[in-house]
Parts: structure tokens; C-alpha cells; sequence
């Protein structure tokens, strides 16, 4: 069998740590480079395996980093020297690996979005706490200073009781989003380099024959992807849930939008909008098109309040200060407080995702994007999904951790 787990490591302070990389595809790409440039600075980390089910991608990483080559992933779980496992796959696959990869006394960082569903994101989650794992989620934006200095602003009282968080994901790309390029010789009949794995590629997805644009292009199905939602809002909401304080589940969302502009394939819209109400009183606006890139600011307006996190609204890019702006009927106390009409915060630097993801291998700490703060931000951005394809507002039972369409009275705050 190859998934009896392996008893788990207890790695000392100078053991190393062997890692498996699941997925070579373009995100995969960047993972490959950062996790092998810590692993050439550190004698204890080491990549030793990689894995896709496309043999050309598979041989590339495998050569490029002097790596062993798999196309079924089972394989690189199965390895009793491999302590780590990163999983750089379509949407559809996060889940069954990372449980997969966890049941065999692995540890994980695991791409966004965290999974596809609700469920998964749930189950995900209690795998991690029952097997003692640590559970990295890859949004890397998390481990940028400016969300946890705006976290202890909201801490300190600084704009009162929160009302409304609002980001958004703007880009305007001439091939319209995600239509990567398409290798034409590659299938399941490649031979060579161009084989493809298609029915694992696959796996719990609905069957069908291959096509190439849902292997090439698989974020502009649903079958595979929640489009705009999980691939660009998991960067806005997983830093805003860190920002409330570790999080929290929606009580109701809703989500508009269609496809305006990119009328080929698709099926995911071009235009989003997503609007959650959470049982503290709180709310979120989230606005996206990919077929404009005007953005609109990142930040989290209190009663007392407003904090400016991201002026440019992208919240991937690294800034070097948040401002704290009083509104007018506590402005007198504020500035005597802080000393000026408006406090600006500097921003330090903070440890790479990547490398606090292999210091709590080690150490067996919480890394920055634990699993349950992760679950949460999964739990709003999936439920948006279905909202849009259902057409209605989805509320979320805290009680049972179960979406239901039919109205749930808000929880009482602090419920």
C-alpha cells in the first residue's frame, strides 16, 4: 500500500528536511525556485522529488533541480524520507493530496486557494489538527508586515468597532485571463515528452476526453476552479481575515457579475463582485474584472476610523507604511493622542512565507497562514462561488459548519 503513513520524523535542529513538490506547472514554477534557493543557502533542506502528471513539465523540474520525477503523486507520499510535501495543483486536486500527503505524517504548503469547497476547506483543516501537521496555505501576501501592524491598530481600538473591509483584484490582459498557451502535441496519446495523464489529471472531476483547453486552461472551468474568486480573492481575503484577527466565518454571502468582455469557452465570469456579512456586525466588499485594472484601495473602515492598507489596492505589492485616519467626532482626541491629524505605521520586514513554512517544520509553530484561518477565508470565496452560479445568497451554520440557501437569523456577536 502506497499510502501507509510513515511514523512521523522528530526533526532535530540540524536534520534535514526532504521535500516532494507536487504540481510543475507555471505557479509551480516560482515554488521550484524559492524553495531550492533556501534549500541552496541551507544544507538541511533539500528538494528531492517532483511530480506531474505532464512528462514534459515532470523531466524539466526533475532536471532542472536534480530531482527524482513522478507522474503519479502517490508515489512521492509514499516516500518514507520525504517530510514535507508542497502542492502546486488545480483547484480540484488541493484537497485530495494535501489529505492524502497529511494521513502520511506530512507536513504541507498547500497553493491557494486552499481547496474548492466549503467541505474540503473543512476537512482539510481537521486533518491537520488530528494529525499534528503543519499546514502552510500559499498566499504569500500573508507574510507581508503591513496586515499584521493594521491587526494590532484594530487591536489597540484605533478605529473602534469595524464596520466595512473592502479590496479588490483588477488586471486587463489582451489574451483575456487564463488563457494560457496550449501545447498542441501534448494528450493522453503523447508520445514521449507530450503524454499527458489525462484520467489522473482528472481524478473526483467529472470524466470526459481530453480537451486541451481545460488542461492548459483549467481556472475557466468550474469543474476544476472558481475562477476570479478562488484564484485572486484567496490574496484579499486570506490577509483581511488575519487583519480581523484571525478570522471569521461569513453568516451570509452573495456575488454578482458575468462575463462581459472574454465570450470564448469560459465559463468562470470576467466580472465578480462578492459581499459578505459576518455575525460581529461586519462586512466586506470585494470588486474584480479582468478586463480592466483599475483598482480600488485596500482597506477597513471602523465607526472611530479607517485604516489604509494598500493605497493601490493591489494586495500582493509590499508598501512600506499603513495610516491610521481618524473620523471627525474622535479626530481632537486622536490627535492629541498620536500627535498629528492622521498616524502613519511603518512596516518591517518579515521572514518569506516559504522559509517560515520550513522553520515551523521545525519548530512545529503555527505558520502565518494556519489552516483554520485559511478555512475561513475558503469558507466566504466558496460560497460565493455557488452563490453566483445558484443565483442567491448563501448563509453559513456556524452550528452544523454546513452553507445553507435558507435564512439563518445572524448570530448574536460573540456567539
Amino acid at each position: 500500500n502506497m499510502l501507509r503513513p510513515a511514523a512521523p520524523r522528530i526533526l532535530g535542529a540540524n536534520d534535514r528536511i526532504n521535500l516532494g513538490i507536487l504540481g510543475c506547472g507555471g505557479r509551480a514554477g516560482a515554488l521550484l525556485r524559492e524553495f531550492s534557493a533556501i534549500a541552496a543557502k541551507d544544507d538541511n533542506v533539500k528538494l528531492v522529488a517532483v511530480c506531474d502528471v505532464y512528462e514534459k513539465r515532470k523531466k524539466a523540474a526533475a532536471d532542472k533541480y536534480n530531482a527524482q520525477g513522478y507522474l503519479d503523486y502517490r508515489e512521492v507520499i509514499g516516500r518514507s524520507d520525504i517530510d514535507a510535501i508542497v502542492i502546486a495543483t488545480p483547484d480540484h486536486w488541493h484537497a485530495p493530496m494535501a489529505l492524502a500527503a497529511m494521513k502520511a505524517n506530512k507536513d504541507v504548503y498547500l497553493e491557494k486557494p486552499m481547496t474548492r469547497t466549503v467541505e474540503e476547506a473543512r476537512e482539510v483543516y481537521e486533518a491537520s489538527v488530528a494529525h499534528k501537521r503543519v499546514l502552510q496555505i500559499g498566499s504569500q501576501t500573508t507574510s507581508s508586515d503591513q496586515w499584521w501592524k493594521a491587526r494590532k491598530a484594530i487591536q489597540d481600538g484605533m478605529i473602534g468597532k469595524m464596520i466595512l473591509s473592502q479590496g479588490s483584484y483588477h488586471r486587463n490582459s489582451t489574451k483575456g485571463e487564463w488563457n494560457y498557451d496550449i501545447d498542441a502535441a501534448a494528450g493522453p496519446n503523447g508520445k514521449g515528452e507530450d503524454y499527458i495523464d489525462w484520467k489522473m489529471w482528472l481524478g473526483s472531476a467529472p470524466k470526459m476526453d481530453y480537451n486541451a483547453d481545460r488542461f492548459f486552461r483549467f481556472r475557466k472551468y468550474w469543474d476544476y476552479s472558481g475562477g476570479i474568486a478562488t484564484d485572486l480573492f484567496y490574496h484579499v481575503m486570506a490577509p483581511l481575515n488575519l487583519v480581523w484577527g484571525g478570522g471569521e466565518f461569513p453568516w451570509r454571502v452573495v456575488a454578482t457579475g458575468g462575463i462581459y468582455v472574454f465570450k470564448d469557452e469560459r465559463e468562470v465570469p470576467d466580472t465578480f463582485m462578492l459581499t459578505a456579512d459576518y455575525p460581529s456586525g461586519h462586512s466586506v466588499v470585494l470588486s474584480s474584472s479582468m478586463a480592466n485594472s483599475t483598482h480600488i484601495p485596500g482597506l477597513i473602515r471602523g465607526h472611530d476610523g479607517t485604516i489604509m492598507m494598500v493605497e493601490n489596492g493591489q494586495f500582493e505589492s509590499r508598501v512600506d507604511h499603513i495610516t491610521v485616519t481618524p473620523q471627525k467626532h474622535v479626530a481632537k482626541d486622536f490627535e492629541a493622542k498620536y500627535g498629528g491629524p492622521e498616524l502613519k505605521i511603518m512596516v518591517e520586514p518579515r521572514v518569506s512565507h516559504y522559509q517560515n513554512f520550513i522553520d515551523c517544520v521545525r519548530s512545529r509553530e503555527k505558520p502565518v497562514l494556519d489552516g483554520l484561518t485559511a478555512y475561513k477565508a475558503m469558507t466566504t470565496i466558496a460560497m460565493s462561488v455557488d452563490s453566483y452560479r445558484r443565483g442567491q445568497m448563501l448563509y453559513f451554520d456556524r452550528a452544523k459548519q454546513k452553507v445553507s440557501d435558507k435564512p439563518i437569523p445572524r448570530p448574536a456577536e460573540g456567539e
